[in-house]
């Protein structure tokens, strides 16, 4: 939940990530929704959402092997971790499942398969 109140939710199924405030009945998509895919307007398999102070959105893209960051209000994301195709060198991940980020804007992710953060 975020300071205003809203709660977000990714559905990996639909590679999307959504919005909800008290008596939404569909919720509002925030990220992704464009189908499963790799562009930067698109996510597969979201699976951990962070919020930051500035209502950005971090997202553990999991079967992209990366992490975005949307900016609220954006229509894409940013690639601020991996993105380099699976691996375990230091420009790669191997399917994030989380992510926070420190009140200095340091990113922390969980490196599934490759044991890390």
């Amino acid at each position: 939940m975020d300071k205003h109140g809203f709660v977000y939710v990714s559905d990996w199924k639909k590679n999307e990530v959504r919005r909800w405030k008290e008596g939404d009945e569909r919720g509002t998509i925030v990220a992704g929704g464009n189908g499963r895919g790799n562009d930067v307007n698109q996510l597969n398999r979201p699976t951990y959402i962070f919020v930051d102070k500035h209502d950005s959105l971090y997202i553990s893209d999991s079967l992209n092997n990366r992490v975005m960051k949307w900016k609220k209000n954006a229509k894409e994301g940013i690639v601020v971790a991996g993105g380099n195709g699976k691996g375990d060198s230091l420009k790669q991940l191997s399917y994030p499942c989380r992510v926070t980020v420190d009140h200095l804007g340091r990113i922390y992710v969980v490196d599934n398969e490759n044991h890390g953060v």
